[in-house]
Order: C-alpha cells, then sequence, then structure tokens
C-alpha cells in the first residue's frame, strides 16, 4: 500500500498516476513488500533542502530514500511493515533521461524501482550498472515490467 504526494499539481504530467501506479504495485509484488510507504515528487531546490537537512550534502540528487530500517526498531500492531518515504526529483529525472539516451517514461519506471529496492533494504557503493546488485537487478525488474 503506498501513498502519493506531488509537490505541484502540475508534476502529474511527468510522473502520471496510473504510471506510477503500475510500476509501484508491479515492484510491491516482485518484492514481496507487505507494507505501506510513500514517494514524493519534487524539485531540485525541494530534493536539495532534504539533502542538505536530513543528509548533510548541500546537493541535488534524482532520488532520497528514507528507510524505516535506517533508525530504531518502532513497535507494531500489525503484520503490515512501514518501509518508509521516497522522493523523486522530477528535474533530475528529465536530465537523466537526456544523459542516458531514456525515454522520461523508462527514467521515472527505473526511479520508482530504484526507491522501492532501497526500501527493501538493497544498497549500492556506486553507479556501476555492471557490477552493482542492487542496480542489475533493477534493470532486470525494470526490463521484466517492459516486456510484460
Amino acid at each position: 500500500m503506498f501513498e502519493l504526494y506531488y509537490e505541484d499539481e502540475e508534476f502529474k504530467k511527468d510522473a502520471p498516476e496510473d504510471v506510477v501506479t503500475s510500476i509501484l504495485n508491479f515492484g510491491e509484488k516482485e518484492l514481496n513488500m507487505n507494507g505501506s510507504f510513500s514517494i514524493s515528487f519534487v524539485d531540485s531546490i525541494a530534493i536539495q533542502a532534504l539533502n542538505r537537512d536530513y543528509r548533510a550534502k548541500d546537493e541535488v540528487t534524482d532520488i532520497l530514500t528514507f528507510s524505516q530500517d535506517d533508525g530504531e526498531e518502532f513497535p507494531s500492531f500489525s503484520d503490515e511493515k512501514e518501509y518508509g518515504d521516497v522522493f523523486i526529483n522530477l528535474d533530475r529525472m528529465k536530465e537523466n533521461a537526456q544523459e542516458f539516451s531514456a525515454s522520461e517514461r523508462e527514467e521515472l519506471l527505473r526511479l520508482c524501482l530504484h526507491g522501492l529496492l532501497h526500501l527493501t533494504g538493497h544498497d549500492h557503493q556506486t553507479n556501476d550498472f555492471s557490477k552493482e546488485e542492487m542496480l542489475i537487478l533493477q534493470e532486470e525488474m525494470l526490463n521484466k515490467y517492459l516486456n510484460k
């Protein structure tokens, strides 16, 4: 179960709810997620502020993930897990699409899956798509989704 948030209603043009819902439902199933999380779509200014305030990095990034597993364990009264929150920078998503010669839709899908992988405990040290296990899994999931 997830909640979608848009910093600006105009952002729905770049991250349509039906597209986002479809990839998140796919990702939840693939990763056997049973719980809740949120995805927020923001601009470069907002993500830089979050990165500075919560990660002590005063720079723009494409995605930030705040996993509940990053901190202390909270008691739960249900079998559902609270995974955390993902923030996706739509400005950087567009830049990534151009840089990697991908469509904006494909890059949106990739970032959504990337966030889910972080929420479920996956991590990477570099952005090497040929060596990082998480990024390899991300691309496998993306290809499976695009070819279903």
